[in-house]
């Protein structure tokens, strides 16, 4: 069904978002062949159901894998929270078991236990990340001695998408939600920014949070985790290809995407369009 040679790494995005986890894991895994693919058209998720967030990332996953990679991450932690179980044990088996589909929230859960001091984590994070409840689950299941309270930010995505990141309305939206979750636990010491676009406004939010608590970004944990999978995993690390290159394609318009897609890499991007 799928191309049995060996091929790039997959990572797969709603939008923008996933490329600051393309950019960590590039910077720690700069030989390998990667293919990112952003779903720009359909984007958001975070307010989509669960079976349009499924349907929508199997079909993107698929693409990948017809494309040759093995391995796909899911750079989204909507898609990791609403999909990723849902395409491991329904779609996985009949597609080709020998390939992987990996999520970004349990590399970020992992991580609590070595970062907090007293166990309180907040979550700031899209509404469907946070509806879905999937962080208080996983982090129930390593630390259940932990607390954990959420906060959705809904305007944080698109301020991002449209480059309003350093504006007044901006510091208004970081301030609202950020004091939001301090109300509900002040003694807050560990901030999951749970969703991947909002490294981008990681300087308001560390003034705002001024010293009350740890913020964790995404993007290292996950690259540290898949180095250590590929580790683990000799028979996949064989699977992914080693050139260097990366190929990115958007369900959007490429001029737009490229345009965009340079802030968030910090370095000049060209894209192709692809349909889903």
């Amino acid at each position: 069904m799928f191309p049995s040679a060996a091929g790039p790494i997959g990572v797969f995005d709603s939008g923008y978002g996933g490329l600051t986890i393309l950019k960590e894991i590039r910077a720690a895994l700069p030989e390998y062949d990667y293919i990112y693919l952003g779903d720009n058209a359909r984007a958001p998720y975070g307010t989509r159901s669960f079976d349009v967030v499924y349907e929508f990332t199997r079909e993107a996953v698929k693409t990948l894998f017809e494309r040759g990679c093995h391995l796909v991450i899911l750079a989204c932690n909507t898609a990791s929270a609403k999909a990723l179980r849902s395409i491991q044990q329904k779609d996985l088996p009949g597609w080709d078991s020998s390939r992987r589909v990996l999520g970004i929230i349990i590399p970020t859960v992992e991580a609590l236990g070595s970062i907090t001091k007293n166990g309180n984590i907040g979550v700031l994070g899209t509404p469907g990340t946070v509806s879905s409840g999937t962080y208080d689950i996983e982090i129930a299941k390593f630390f259940p001695q932990f607390r954990t309270v959420s906060v959705e930010c809904p305007m944080w995505v698109p301020l991002v998408e449209n480059r309003e990141y350093d504006s007044p309305g901006a510091d208004y939206f970081v301030e609202k939600y950020v004091e939001e979750l301090f109300a509900q636990e002040p003694d807050t010491d560990t901030i999951i920014l749970g969703c991947t676009h909002y490294p981008l406004l990681i300087d308001k939010i560390r003034r705002q949070v001024a010293g009350r608590a740890t913020i964790i970004t995404q993007g290292e944990l996950v690259a540290a985790s898949l180095r250590e999978y590929l580790a683990r995993h000799p028979e996949m690390d064989a699977v992914c290809t080693r050139g260097g290159n990366c190929t990115y394609l958007t369900t959007e318009n490429p001029d737009k995407f490229t345009a965009l897609a340079g802030t968030f890499m910090h370095t000049p991007v060209r894209a192709e369009h692809v349909t889903l």
